[in-house]
């Protein structure tokens, strides 16, 4: 007993050191220690589990491959392009957003690319029209990437497909997250493998790495189509988008459907997840670039970030719209659990002047999220910023516009661990026409919602209030 007491405590002092070493905010290293050192055993493994910095003790390190090596060669020159006030070939929508456009480009290492087609894609149905289309036109290659792909009409339709394609010799990759795909049976994943397909598990939950990795997930969906055309946004494999949930009803998300040189950069993003997955380095070069003409008008920019990047590129990208609005910020978001900076520049804004408005579901697939995200009504209205909510169905989409200029669609929540957590795909669109058009759907839905008023949520029985502080207590790992 006793060496097992100087054992516990010799672990505790050393993950100590690292939360003064590597810790980022002091209130979150303090709470960590104290449940170290006061709750036995089960501290230890909390923090083993939620607590490491991850920025700092990295899950992957990108090699340096000579097409590697020569993006970020290019990133760096474009970076030095945007410093040139005088520079004559940036185009009126980025110079607008320099800082913005700067900011992704130094911290998730895209740049904006011109000349693309956007077209957002709303709903289910919509989107996998467009998708099983894009398929059924492969030559080349098809990578898929999706946190949840579950059994059902949806995943049939995509295997009969992708069985199809490979038979006729398109190469295939198929990667799903460990947990959000916990349920995709062994029989399809088999079926898919015997056809050639390739297919890995994003961070399996096996039992030597499970409290290692378990918090930390793949939440991108992504889709490329030999380069040529790709799609992401908020939208999984699941059947409840085509048909309805049986207890929230209709699922309303948007996905993104993209053609031009903005499909290099999200096959960027799916091929590091490859790497890190199968071990193989085989898509970090350039045989799945494509040199792109213009089929559109559009410029967009990936903002990709994880748990293992450098700076949280999607926290950075709120914030800055955010922070940065003349007129207005219109955010639809199902998990809105802001944190102190995102919390903070909301508020700010609001009280400039700033309309900020935000749009999310009466109803919630988890009783903690509803009230996580309902303990933070009362600070944000009392700021003055508008709350509307929908009545109908569950709203899963992950739009914010900005001053009919700027739209983010992708598939980070507004919270905290798709901030710290999880690894996060956004595009980034700076097209008025793009803007306006969401804009437009955005007040159509706040017209059909229910508007929150401060005074009344004030009146809020207090059991609501009870619930609200105790799912708060959660926010770090919703």
């Amino acid at each position: 007993m006793t060496i097992a007491i100087i054992l516990y405590f010799l672990l505790a002092f050393f993950l100590m050191g690292k939360l003064l070493i590597y810790g980022i905010r002091p209130t979150k290293t303090l709470a960590w220690l104290l449940a170290i050192f006061t709750v036995p055993i089960g501290g230890m493994l909390f923090y083993f589990v939620l607590g490491r910095n991850r920025r700092k003790n990295k899950f992957y390190t990108l090699k340096k491959t000579k097409a590697i090596a020569e993006y970020y060669e290019k990133v760096e020159a474009y970076y030095s392009t945007l410093d040139n006030d005088k520079n004559t070939t940036i185009p009126k929508a980025i110079k607008t957003h320099i800082k913005l456009a700067k900011l992704i480009t130094k911290g998730s290492k895209f740049t904006p690319t011109l000349g693309n087609a956007l077209l957002p894609l709303k709903n289910g149905a919509a989107t996998f029209k467009a998708i099983f289309q894009a398929l059924e036109h492969a030559e080349k290659f098809i990578h898929l990437q999706y946190y949840i792909f579950e059994d059902g009409d949806l995943a049939e339709k995509f295997k009969s497909i992708l069985i199809q394609k490979a038979r006729t010799g398109v190469e295939i990759r198929f990667l799903y997250d460990a947990l959000g795909s916990r349920s995709l049976s062994k029989t399809y994943i088999n079926s898919l493998k015997k056809e050639g397909i390739e297919v890995y598990v994003f961070l399996p939950m096996t039992f030597g790495h499970l409290l290692s990795s378990v918090n930390y997930r793949n939440h991108r969906k992504i889709v490329i189509v030999d380069g040529r055309i790709g799609f992401t946004g908020g939208i999984n494999v699941s059947d409840k988008y085509v048909i309805g949930d049986p207890v929230l009803g209709n699922w309303y998300d948007m996905h993104l459907q993209l053609k031009g040189t903005i499909v290099n950069s999200l096959q960027a993003v799916f091929a590091m997840d490859w790497s890190f997955a199968s071990g193989t380095d085989n898509l970090l070069s350039t045989k799945y670039i494509l040199k792109h003409t213009a089929p559109g008008q559009s410029i967009a920019q990936i903002v990709a970030s994880g748990p293992d990047s450098d700076f949280s590129s999607v926290q950075q990208l709120y914030f800055s719209i955010i922070n940065n609005a003349k007129d207005y910020v219109y955010i639809t978001n199902p998990y809105i659990i802001p944190g102190e900076a995102i919390l903070e520049a909301m508020q700010v804004a609001a009280m400039s002047g700033v309309d900020i408005r935000l749009l999310l579901s009466t109803n919630s697939d988890s009783f903690l999220v509803k009230w996580n995200v309902r303990a933070y009504f009362e600070d944000l209205l009392e700021a003055g910023v508008k709350i509307y909510l929908y009545p109908d169905g569950f709203l899963h989409s992950k739009v914010i516009i900005s001053d009919d200029a700027l739209t983010s669609i992708g598939t980070a929540n507004l919270d905290i661990r798709s901030f710290e957590q999880n690894y996060e795909v956004n595009t980034l669109i700076y097209d008025s026409k793009i803007t306006i058009d969401l804009k437009q759907d955005f007040l159509k839905d706040c017209n059909k919602s229910s508007p929150m008023n401060y005074k009344q949520h004030l009146k809020r029985p207090k059991t609501d209030r009870l619930k609200e502080g105790l799912a708060k207590v959660f926010s770090p790992v919703l």
